[in-house]
């Protein structure tokens, strides 16, 4: 576990189970009729219960299927996390079709969700690089790129923490060398 100062913040980056890990919102990387599916879509649905599924279902009922980018809440069920913030990311279509910017539409509407319920912290996944196929060093760098902005901004304050909870340690070295990356680089 690695833990960064981040604007208002602090960024933690760590290896685990992101259905262990206790945070005011774990984000789900959700398809678009969050119905659960595989991956992380998959376990959040299992560990968190059946309520989770009953909200997903009433969430889709009025608005149809959630678009790639768009975020929306839900309880966090049996989850230790209080809710889950389910996001659509985008299919890895070579990068021509605006991934990143879909991408990092998916932690902007997050943590914007977060912000307006008061919660404090909230822990991600790594959305898009597993079925989804986006390569996990660009979503890397986009992912705590954008979460740099939201943090270094007004919108940041009174957000203590954002945690990427990653799967393996392949994921964890290539997220800390991507925010490396940028502060040596890009945000100095």
């Amino acid at each position: 576990m690695s833990d960064f100062p981040l604007g208002w913040g602090t960024l933690t980056l760590v290896k685990g189970d992101i259905t262990k890990y206790e945070a005011g919102a774990v984000v789900n990387a959700a398809n678009s009729g969050l119905m659960g599916g595989s991956g992380v879509d998959g376990a959040i649905h299992r560990v968190g219960g059946p309520r989770i599924l009953e909200e997903c279902k009433e969430i889709i009922a009025k608005i149809g299927r959630l678009e790639p980018g768009k975020a929306v809440m839900t309880t966090g069920g049996d989850l230790p996390s209080k809710y889950v913030i389910h996001t659509v990311g985008p299919f890895w279509q070579g990068g021509l079709h605006k991934e990143e910017e879909v991408l990092r539409s998916c932690y902007r509407e997050c943590l914007k969700l977060a912000r307006e319920e008061g919660l404090k912290s909230i822990a991600f996944p790594s959305i898009s690089t597993g079925a989804y196929r986006y390569p996990m060093d660009k979503a890397a760098y986009a992912a705590i790129d954008e979460v740099h902005d939201f943090m270094d901004s007004e919108d940041g304050k009174g957000m203590g923490s954002v945690t990427f909870v990653l799967w393996n340690d392949d994921a964890l070295e290539t997220y800390t060398k991507a925010y490396w990356g940028l502060r040596e680089h890009v945000w100095d």
